[in-house]
């Protein structure tokens, strides 16, 4: 599968999502810098990482939603391309529109970085088709804006459509339901804030999130 990774001025975990990608695909992703205004062609995945996006100046995610690649992100998805955009790059799709919500300062206004329960709530999804729905898995977070927020209506619709795809086990960061990722309305598009890149080696403590990637290669790859 050819997979990319957007790089942004301030990405942080570009590297991480990349080796991940890597070690499931047996392929090095494009790492197409964020002022490209194209993206190479037959991609099966493309992947926003997290970091610090322009330094999260004005609202994080804002800026980086309006740079030259995201256009042709957003034309891609529209396709049916499979877009990821982990942590910062979740809220990179919130901020483009890709994604209903917003994402908040936590509510305890911490910096929350450890491992954390994550509950599957679907495996009717590209994304999550590797696992069982239900099933309970541990997953790091690293974020300061992970609150997830978003009016009863869009809750209910969200969660009504199957579209919620994680959920935190217990209250991380305030977010709306304890919603930990979401799915659009296609499915071709996840946002979520924990980080499964950071867990699909022996040596990260678990391979939780290995299982994402494995099983988007075998839906699409």
């Amino acid at each position: 599968m050819k997979t990319a990774v957007i790089v942004f001025p301030g990405s942080n975990c570009d590297r991480d999502i990349a080796v991940a990608l890597e070690a499931v695909t047996g392929t090095a992703p494009a790492m197409v810098w964020h002022g490209e205004s194209a993206l190479p062609g037959g991609l099966g995945l493309i992947a926003l990482p997290g970091g610090f996006s322009y330094g999260d100046y004005l609202r994080c995610g804002a800026i980086a939603a309006r740079s030259p690649v995201v256009r042709a992100v957003i034309e891609a998805a529209g396709r049916g391309v499979p877009v990821i955009g982990i942590c910062n790059g979740f809220q990179v799709l919130t901020e483009t529109g890709l994604l209903p919500g917003a994402l908040m300062r936590n509510a305890g206004l911490d910096f929350v970085c450890r491992d954390v329960g994550l509950k599957v709530e679907t495996s009717q999804s590209i994304f999550t088709s590797a696992y069982r729905a239900g099933e309970e898995i541990s997953v790091p977070v690293a974020h300061h804006d992970g609150n997830y927020f978003a009016d009863a209506d869009t809750l209910d619709r969200l969660e009504g459509d199957g579209r919620v795809a994680f959920r935190y086990t217990s209250d991380v960061n305030g977010s709306a339901r304890g919603i930990a990722g979401i799915l659009n309305a296609s499915g071709n598009v996840l946002g979520m804030m924990p980080h499964p890149e950071r867990c699909v080696e022996a040596a990260h403590g678990n391979t939780d999130g290995r299982r994402l990637f494995e099983g988007l290669l075998e839906a699409v790859g």
